[in-house]
């Protein structure tokens, strides 16, 4: 997954206070300690990228407030950038130490929804780069795993580690390893695409699991930065991607379909490709219509108009360069995990009294969860303000969630 590693944004202090972490961030501090919610494996088929440490990280709250998404695929673990067999979050932040990114987590949790960690990624040093073998990388991301309480974990092989085929090994070992010692894990195995498919790497990745007599929950490719125009060149990759998968591991087309994935990238790519809503519409019926397993995309920091919305031919970390409302490709993960994303907008200014039941709409500036009030025939549930307020006046409010209907 290419990480645009030049439009990273901002220290990971201030990054993270942006991604609304203030009513949790006390209670998360020692670690992800609200427990994992069960959710569906189609949930962690459906969680789209977020790195949290950089590329200005949007407030997962907010995002799951908005489109109904319940799944965070976060982004990246990697050896220290100093050497080492140790997992850390982008080769800087030790796994072991960390406290902001459980903060994250736990407040995904507190809302009902879960997270999968993501591994590798386009650059930096990997585990199975800096590991001595395949127990030791899965001792490592076990690590990850233990101190998160992971369901789900995604190996994301590509550049320059799937060019290692001792590298490749340790990662395939590991992935085999942490599945038989974390009975339920869903496992994803994330590559580059090609217009056939995947390229040499991708298709050594494959044998080697093979090999191995490894079978994650699906085998991803990313068909984009490889010449691709649009969402018809996608589905042929897809289609061609397929046809691997059933030679390689013996597997009729719905047996294969049953393990493929298709991760995309909203907006702009790092190469000057454009995939809009349609293309991903497109690219959703196929993949449902296959029974695909995986649908996901990089990434949420991207899923937000620029300024001006083609960001001057850009590619950004930070937003698509495609017009678009805020989280607008969210929606289409949350439709391949079989849920209707909400179509009402919370109100901007505290909504008046209506004829709904309701308390009373609060005047004073202490920070609750409980208190709702009715507003176009809707209940709406205030997550925090920041100040005093008369009722039905205007002011500096925070998230809403729509609790439905009255």
């Amino acid at each position: 997954m290419k990480r645009l590693r030049a439009l990273l944004c901002g220290a990971a202090t201030a990054a993270l206070a942006t991604a609304g972490l203030g009513a949790f961030a006390a209670q998360q501090a020692s670690g992800a300690s609200t427990d994992a919610t069960a959710l569906s494996n189609r949930w962690y088929a459906a969680a789209p990228y977020l790195m949290p440490h950089d590329n200005n990280p949007p407030d997962a709250g907010a995002i799951m407030d908005a489109t109904g998404l319940k799944a965070f695929q976060l982004a990246f673990i990697l050896a220290p950038n100093g050497g080492g067999c140790s997992p850390t979050w982008d080769g800087t932040s030790p796994v072991s130490s960390d406290t902001a990114v459980a903060s994250v987590i736990g407040a995904i949790r507190a809302k009902g929804g879960d997270v999968s960690v993501s591994i590798g990624g386009y650059g930096g040093t990997k585990l199975g780069q800096t590991c001595s073998d395949a127990a030791s990388t899965a001792a490592a991301y076990q690590q990850v795993i233990t101190k998160y309480q992971l369901k789900a974990i995604d190996f994301d092989l590509e550049e320059p580690e799937y060019e290692n085929a001792t590298a490749i090994a340790h990662e395939i070992g590991a992935a085999k390893i942490l599945q038989q010692n974390n009975p339920g894990l869903y496992v994803s195995v994330t590559t580059a695409g090609t217009a056939d498919g995947t390229g040499w790497f991708g298709k050594q990745m494959l044998n080697e699991a093979k090999s191995q007599g490894f079978t994650p929950n699906n085998f991803s490719i990313m068909p984009f930065d490889g010449g691709f125009n649009g969402s018809a060149a996608q589905t042929s990759a897809l289609t061609n991607f397929n046809s691997i998968l059933q030679s390689t591991f013996g597997w009729d087309a719905a047996t294969a379909y049953a393990h493929e994935g298709f991760s995309g990238m909203n907006g702009r790519s790092d190469t000057g490709e454009y995939f809009s809503q349609a293309d991903f519409q497109t690219v959703l019926d196929y993949a449902t219509s296959h029974h695909m397993d995986r649908f996901t995309f990089w990434s949420l920091n991207r899923d937000r108009q620029c300024n001006p919305p083609d960001n001057n031919g850009q590619t950004s970390g930070t937003c698509s360069s495609v017009a678009q409302s805020d989280w607008d490709f969210a929606k289409y993960s949350v439709k391949f995990a079989g849920v209707t994303p909400p179509t009402t907008t919370p109100p901007t200014t505290p909504p008046p009294g209506g004829s709904c039941t309701a308390a009373a709409w609060s005047s004073s500036a202490v920070y609750t969860a409980d208190n709702t009030v009715s507003y176009g025939g809707h209940m709406w549930k205030a997550k925090w303000w920041t100040q005093n307020e008369t009722p039905g006046t205007t002011g500096e409010w925070g998230v809403w969630q729509d609790l439905g209907a009255c």
